[in-house]
């Protein structure tokens, strides 16, 4: 269970960022207008001293035993938090008031609530789950996209405590950057795993992720999934979220998606007397799964690679190829399939407003 330390509470925390007026000013913005990387540092760092005994450490992997080692060059499997990608909004600065944030329900409820962290945290069963995120506007190959361990709990939960009616239909959620977004309560019906996240790797989620809440969607691109979480109103009427209403997909159900890391020319290895080069990289289809990846070199044949166990359904899947050494300049490409067969989308397609799609190449001279 991950709560805030009792050794150093919300007033100390604030004291720790020298807040005297017992704000945080929340800033995003896309290229140049975030908070002073200095600054942000200092106040990620306070966050996480919130926690200091880290009480939920995750412990093993739970594929520690999976005998196949990634190609050397491969992305980490698990990203560290101060690696995990970061997208802000282009907003006005706007003030949240930590020691007295709560989070309100209001709505189509015969039970409104106003939460506050502990709240959540004493009177909700915590769950936890590896999740990959990624951002609907990464290309191919993309950056933007990690895996971590997050700690919340169940939205099923907390709309049984809030009694929703029965015309209700939608949430609109509310964030403290100016973001909306509007979630189908029939969606939340269906997936228990839907989460109000407060936590990852065992710590308060950081500043630049969404301290103190935000929500985890399965298999949805992370313009669906507010952060900094201010409010929730159960609606009966439907509102575009932020990004929708810029033309971005309604659903940005995650696309299948496939990346050559590493040719690892400098870590040949030898098998039976043949040299081989170590090629690996990632697949991932949201909770959909992947249960084949593919390889190919210079226009060939397709050949099967081999798939480490993921941490979670809701993870990337590493895979890794030992392709037959051959000097030269070379092309290699990647596709993968889902867990139900359904094959990569192979036609190139920028990221608006879907997701992008395509092969994944990379040209190695050898």
């Amino acid at each position: 269970e991950v709560r805030w330390s009792k050794s150093i509470g919300r007033r100390e925390f604030l004291v720790r960022l020298g807040a005297a007026s017992a704000t945080i000013v929340v800033l995003s913005s896309g290229a140049g207008g975030m908070l002073a990387q200095r600054e942000r540092r200092e106040l990620n760092q306070a966050i996480a001293a919130m926690d200091e005994s880290n009480l939920s450490a995750r412990g093993a992997f739970p594929n520690a035993d999976d005998p196949l080692m990634p190609a050397p060059g491969t992305r980490p499997e698990f990203t560290s938090v101060e690696d995990h990608y970061k997208v802000f909004l282009r907003t006005e600065p706007t003030i949240i008031n930590i020691d007295t944030w709560t989070l309100p329900i209001t709505g189509l409820v015969d039970n409104p609530l106003v939460l506050t962290l502990d709240d959540i945290q004493t009177n909700y069963e915590s769950r936890d789950q590896y999740i990959t995120l990624s951002c609907i506007s990464g290309r191919i190959p993309t950056t933007l996209i990690s895996t971590t361990w997050w700690t919340g709990v169940s939205l099923q939960k907390i709309l049984a405590d809030v009694q929703v009616r029965p015309e209700a239909r939608y949430l609109i959620i509310t964030s403290g950057d100016g973001f909306y977004e509007t979630v189908d309560l029939d969606l939340i019906a269906s997936d228990e795993r839907i989460m109000l996240a407060y936590a990852w790797d065992g710590h308060p989620i950081p500043f630049d992720h969404g301290f103190p809440l935000r929500i985890w969607l399965p298999d949805r691109y992370g313009m669906k999934q507010p952060k900094w979480i201010t409010g929730i109103e159960v609606t009966d009427e439907y509102r575009p979220g932020y990004w929708v209403e810029r033309s971005w997909d309604e659903v940005a159900q995650v696309q299948a998606v496939s990346v050559i890391d590493t040719v690892a020319v400098k870590a040949v290895i030898e098998a039976d007397g043949q040299k081989l080069v170590p090629i690996g990289g990632m697949a991932f289809a949201g909770d959909r799964g992947i249960s084949k990846v593919e390889v190919r070199v210079d226009g060939g044949e397709w050949r099967e690679a081999q798939l480490r166990a993921p941490l979670s359904e809701t993870t990337w899947v590493i895979w890794r190829y030992d392709w037959p050494f051959a000097e030269g300049k070379h092309t290699f490409e990647v596709r993968c399939a889902e867990a139900d067969g359904t094959p990569q989308i192979e036609t190139e397609r920028g990221n608006r407003p879907s997701g992008a799609t395509g092969i994944h190449r990379r040209k190695t001279n050898i």
